[in-house]
């Protein structure tokens, strides 16, 4: 993940804005926790201002575009995080969790750092019906079908999990995958997408991005699609995940 994001993330701040209505939800799944640890911190995206924060991040390019006054940050793994047991109350993980090489080990290390709960916000690979990855990326679906956690691992491995769907607002300001789901031209632009970690893990985009392009231009896009253009969010698999220890 820390080669991944020293390559592609060095644009990372410019597409990458919290969107508001995404970071109330985190807000709310935090509850009453006064101290969060941040892990996979990125450039410190949806890192309340009304906590204690600390920030756990690998990647120096992400570190480095970090801004001045945000959450004191300590360059590391979530598979050793760099703090002692039940440190914090929560534990947060923001679109990370697919990027860990030891998915097992990592959620491990979030309940032993955490005293009352966790908080993740991820995407359920049951989820289907993406025109993205449908008509144009379909081997997007390969790659994340393994990388993301189910939501039933999740309620495997802790007893009191609330699984909480998070709509994507058809201005999302926030440029993952998903953001862009009624603004299709965006998809072409490089800047955007190199912003996303799932387009660096494609070998070849350009198939893919001839035909949106094409379809785009000749109205086909708009035939298939063109409902999507009156909806003001859309259901795409985004999870918030919130996790009750037990000892809390």
């Amino acid at each position: 993940m820390t080669q991944l994001y020293d390559s592609i993330g060095t644009g990372y701040a410019a597409h990458r804005s919290p969107d508001p209505r995404i970071a109330a939800a985190i807000h709310d799944a935090l509850g009453d926790a006064a101290t969060v640890l941040n892990v996979g911190a990125g450039a410190g995206s949806y890192e309340p201002g009304d906590r204690r924060v600390i920030a756990v991040e690998p990647s120096a390019a992400m570190i480095r575009q970090r801004l001045s006054g945000s959450a004191p940050v300590v360059q590391g793994s979530a598979m050793e995080l760099p703090i002692r047991d039940t440190a914090v109350d929560a534990a947060l993980a923001i679109l990370t969790i697919h990027h860990w090489p030891d998915r097992a080990r990592g959620l491990v290390e979030l309940e032993r750092v955490a005293r009352r709960r966790i908080v993740l916000f991820t995407w359920d690979p049951a989820a289907s019906g993406f025109w993205l990855v449908d008509d144009y990326f379909p081997e997007l679906r390969l790659i994340d079908r393994d990388r993301f956690p189910s939501m039933d691992e999740f309620r495997r491995t802790w007893t009191r999990v609330q699984v909480r769907p998070i709509p994507i607002p058809h201005d999302c300001t926030d440029g993952f995958t998903g953001a862009y789901w009624r603004r299709p031209r965006a998809y072409l632009d490089a800047g955007i997408r190199g912003a996303m970690s799932t387009f660096a893990r494609i070998p070849d985009v350009s198939p893919g991005l001839a035909r949106l392009a094409r379809d785009l231009d000749d109205g086909t896009w708009n035939r298939r699609h063109g409902l999507v253009m009156s909806q003001a969010e859309m259901d795409l698999g985004y999870r918030l995940v919130v996790a009750e220890l037990a000892r809390s």
